[in-house]
């Protein structure tokens, strides 16, 4: 099955990735194994030619399971990693020192079962490394033959500039959806300005526009119980705006997922969204999105909808936040 292109700087990708730390990662207890690799090998199957993770996401066990899992297929897919946000100590920590990175990055490739990424994000701006140093450190390992292109993630237009300035980024990868807005002040016209695709994480906001979240009874171990719009007394406030999307995500012909990646894609040519999901229904789902063309008027109507103060509530808590390097608004709530 063949899905549309889209270009993340010179790279080929289908138009819907797919996020793979879902599978190790963040949501409550992590899925069977077998359920994993089943899941990764159905996104194959569907035409989806991009495959999302990261060193963090399960601490390394996220990308152990692709490496078990699909590298059998590994001339289907652009395979997409991170380094800097790793493990520490035992503890999630952030490190963009060049010694940091070529850690990091030499044992991904050993968890992976590989001799070569894609494409490789430094996952997030780390203020005591200075970025022309950590860009520094993926062009050695681009000249060493172990990555390909070099993408960064969550930081500022200033910021993409000095890295490019380096060396030609093929990807920024940021948070965007009808809800998350921030790359609109100024990081997708320095995207399109320099040539550099843009790959959209939590596209549906992390289930809010999936509906999937009804309530703040998450799962132990769900990152959302920390994140203070997805948790009362914010949430219900938040679900009434959501409550809308859906009418007009019915009303279209469409699930809430579909009209929120429908939402992203018409943004710019050059948005490649990443949803993830461990049910193969929402899969198919998320993938069918891909065929929808909004109307200008349906785009208007979605961004009225969380227009003002429809969502409330910082999008992310204290810790995380001071790693975002990312533009905020000037009424943005912030932990």
């Amino acid at each position: 099955m063949a899905l549309p292109q889209r270009q993340l700087g010179s790279l080929t990708v289908s138009a819907f990735g797919y996020g793979c730390m879902g599978l190790s990662h963040a949501y409550d207890t992590a899925p069977e194994i077998e359920h994993s690799t089943k899941v990764l090998n159905k996104a194959l199957d569907l035409g989806v030619t991009m495959l999302d993770t990261a060193a963090l996401y399960g601490f390394g066990k996220n990308e152990e399971l692709l490496g078990n899992a699909v590298m059998h297929r590994r001339d289907e897919f652009t395979l997409a990693s991170k380094c800097v946000l790793d493990v520490i100590d035992g503890k999630r920590g952030l490190d963009a020192s060049p010694k940091a990175i070529a850690n990091t990055l030499d044992a991904a490739l050993k968890r992976l079962k590989t001799d070569f990424i894609d494409l490789y994000y430094l996952h997030r701006f780390d203020k005591n490394v200075p970025i022309e140093e950590s860009m520094g450190a993926l062009v050695r390992a681009k000249e060493d033959g172990k990555i390909g292109a070099i993408g960064v993630s969550e930081m500022s237009a200033e910021t993409i500039r000095r890295a490019h300035a380096v060396h030609p980024l093929a990807a920024v990868q940021s948070e965007y959806s009808p809800v998350v807005r921030n790359p609109e002040i100024a990081v997708l016209d320095a995207c399109e300005e320099l040539g550099i695709g843009f790959v959209a994480f939590s596209p549906t906001a992390r289930g809010l526009l999936a509906d999937s979240i009804h309530d703040d009874n998450y799962a132990e171990g769900d990152l959302r119980a920390a994140m203070p719009r997805f948790t009362e007394p914010l949430l219900s406030h938040n679900l009434k705006a959501v409550a809308k999307f859906n009418a007009l995500a019915a009303e279209l012909g469409h699930t809430p997922a579909q009209l929120s990646l429908a939402w992203v894609s018409a943004r710019r040519p050059f948005i490649v969204p990443i949803a993830g999901t461990r049910s193969f229904e929402h899969l198919e789902e998320n993938i069918a999105a891909t065929e929808i063309r909004l109307s200008e008027e349906s785009i208007l109507e979605i961004e009225k909808i969380f227009s003002g103060d429809a969502i409330r509530g910082p999008r992310y808590a204290a810790v995380p936040q001071s790693q975002i390097d990312t533009e905020t608004f000037a009424d943005e709530e912030l932990a």
